[in-house]
């Protein structure tokens, strides 16, 4: 579905500030289109949630000459709805909850869920409530929120907070259990976890440190290439910007990886291409990149 109204105008590659070459991006054949991902925070929405009016205008152009925009994010679906309905992304795939979850964003603000990765969290718990008992931990309910410990601290997660006995949750399926504050890597807990079949995920958002329980080999990539290919985007036509460290599989698996100019070393050195931060709105040149591409 494309945007409503007129689109905005391409600008020309002197408006916009580069950092480094262009992305180097095939030619495409008739009917053929490219795949961007686009993690949220840190890479379209600064940390007060700001999204400027030039990403819009970017995305806008990318749907309106048909090509697929994906936004791939550690955010539940929760919280990532009304990003999509701010970039009016009616009708396209969103990949929430690092890979776990995808769905579509309805005309009228429901979803349709598409995919879901679920496994029963209770064995997980007791691991994770044995090793890290000061830290707080949240069963993600798709769509609606968590089951939470205890209140999270205010402005860290998104979404209804049910408090519960985690020690006691039972029943229930969830895509993942997400941790705040979660202090230094246990390498204890991998091992421990994948006996159950399950990987963790460290990442940082707006210098807060998380990390994700999912079922083992889920992340933004698994996701993103499922959605490549019923959509029949050529893998050479793949694009993918981000900044943190649950950003390194998407990067490395599309064609053209792009770090955001405030990543970590790690993030960058799994990209093919770095753009200006955040503050600069790096990801704009990106997507003018794709839509020169695009147009032959």
């Amino acid at each position: 579905m494309t945007s409503q109204g007129p689109a905005p105008r391409l600008r020309s590659a002197s408006d916009y500030e580069r950092f480094g070459d262009p992305l180097d991006l095939p030619r495409l054949g008739a009917g053929e289109r490219f795949l961007v991902a686009l993690d949220v925070d840190g890479t379209i929405m600064s940390e007060d949630g700001f999204v400027s009016a030039e990403l819009r205008r970017a995305v806008a152009l990318l749907r309106a000459e048909g090509h697929h925009v994906v936004l791939a994010t550690g955010r539940p679906l929760v919280a990532l709805l009304p990003v999509a309905a701010e970039l009016g992304l009616v009708g396209t795939p969103l990949v929430a909850a690092n890979g776990s979850a995808t769905a579509v964003l309805r005309e009228d603000g429901s979803f349709r869920l598409t995919d879901a990765v679920t496994f029963r969290p209770e064995r997980a718990l007791d691991v994770l409530l044995a090793r890290m008992p000061a830290t707080f931990f949240a069963v993600e309910e798709v769509g609606v929120g968590y089951w939470v410990g205890a209140d999270f601290p205010e402005g860290t997660i998104m979404g209804r907070q049910k408090v519960v006995d985690l020690a006691l949750l039972e029943g229930v399926e969830t895509t993942r259990i997400c941790a705040v504050d979660a202090g230094e890597h246990d390498p204890r807990l991998d091992a421990e976890l994948a006996l159950l079949g399950l990987d963790i995920v460290h990442f940082t958002i707006a210098g807060t440190r998380w990390l994700d329980v999912a079922p083992h080999g889920v992340t933004k990539a698994s996701a993103l290439e499922d959605l490549r290919v019923r959509l029949g985007v050529r893998a050479d036509a793949t694009v993918a910007v981000g900044d943190g460290g649950n950003d390194v599989e998407m990067l490395g698996w599309a064609a053209q990886g792009v770090a955001m100019g405030h990543a970590t070393a790690d993030v960058v050195a799994a990209a093919d291409r770095v753009t200006g931060p955040i503050t600069d709105d790096g990801a704009v040149p990106v997507l003018h990149d794709v839509l020169v591409a695009g147009r032959g």
